[in-house]
C-alpha cells in the first residue's frame, strides 16, 4: 500500500535522520576495516535515497502534483550524502556514489515504467 505525500515525507525524513545520527555514532566501527566502509558506503546511498524521496515529496506538496525531482535536486541529495559518508571515512564517500548512481539507475526505472504516458492514437478521417 502506498503511503500518501504526507506520510511519506515525515516518514523518509525521519529515517534519513536517524540513518545520518547512526552513521556518526558508528563512525568508529564503520571505518575499522574495508568491509565496514564498504557498508558506511552503502548506508551513505541509502541516504541519498531517503533525502531524495523527502525533497521530491516536499516538491510536490508545496509545488503541486507537476513538480519533479530534476538534476540539480538529485546532485544537492548525493552531494550531502557522499558528506556524510566522508564523514565517516573517505572510502565511504567513494562507494556512496557508486551505490547512489545504481540506485539512482532503478528509481529512474521503476519511476519511468510507474509513470509513462500512453500514446494515443489518432485516427484520419476518411475521404
Amino acid at each position: 500500500m502506498a503511503l500518501s505525500t504526507n506520510t511519506s515525507l515525515l516518514i523518509s525524513a525521519i529515517l534519513a535522520i536517524l540513518l545520518m545520527a547512526s552513521m556518526q555514532l558508528g563512525k568508529a566501527s564503520l571505518a575499522s576495516n574495508e568491509l565496514m566502509t564498504i557498508l558506511g558506503g552503502f548506508l551513505g546511498s541509502i541516504l541519498f535515497v531517503l533525502s531524495l524521496t523527502a525533497l521530491g515529496n516536499f516538491e510536490k506538496l508545496f509545488f503541486g502534483y507537476g513538480s519533479q525531482v530534476k538534476i540539480p535536486e538529485v546532485i544537492i541529495c548525493l552531494v550531502g550524502s557522499m558528506f556524510v559518508s566522508s564523514l565517516v571515512h573517505r572510502v565511504s564517500a567513494t562507494t556512496c556514489l557508486i551505490f547512489s548512481i545504481i540506485a539512482l539507475y532503478y528509481i529512474n526505472r521503476v519511476s519511468q515504467s510507474v509513470y509513462t504516458v500512453q500514446p494515443v492514437p489518432v485516427y484520419k478521417k476518411k475521404k
